[in-house]
């Protein structure tokens, strides 16, 4: 069964240079291509980093802006927030197993 992302979600990242990371959607984006397919990418915090050369207007002084690009829906796979606890728990844990080692 497919899974639905929405806004909010905390998904990983399948493929790429980004490949294994977790982050949050901040936006989903539908594009429309000239045969008619809806092509369907999200947005992820902090993650697909690309930066922009602005033209400096009255708003905005310009120069190099980090900017996050969109990432097919194909290549992001829902993240249980319980799953993201027991890593991080895990982490902790063998931190300080490597740390009581040290200290003997």
């Amino acid at each position: 069964m497919k899974a639905q992302l929405k806004k909010g979600n905390t998904v990983k990242i399948l493929s790429g240079d980004e490949r294994g990371k977790t982050g949050e959607i901040l936006e989903i984006v539908s594009l429309k291509s000239k045969k008619g397919f809806v092509n369907k990418r999200a947005i992820i915090k902090g993650l697909n980093l690309v930066k922009k050369h602005q033209k400096p207007t009255k708003e905005n002084k310009g120069g190099i802006v980090s900017i996050e690009k969109s990432i097919h829906l194909s290549n992001l796979s829902l993240v249980k927030t319980a799953e993201i606890k027991k890593k991080d728990e895990k982490k902790v844990e063998t931190k300080e197993k490597k740390e009581t080692k040290k200290k003997k």
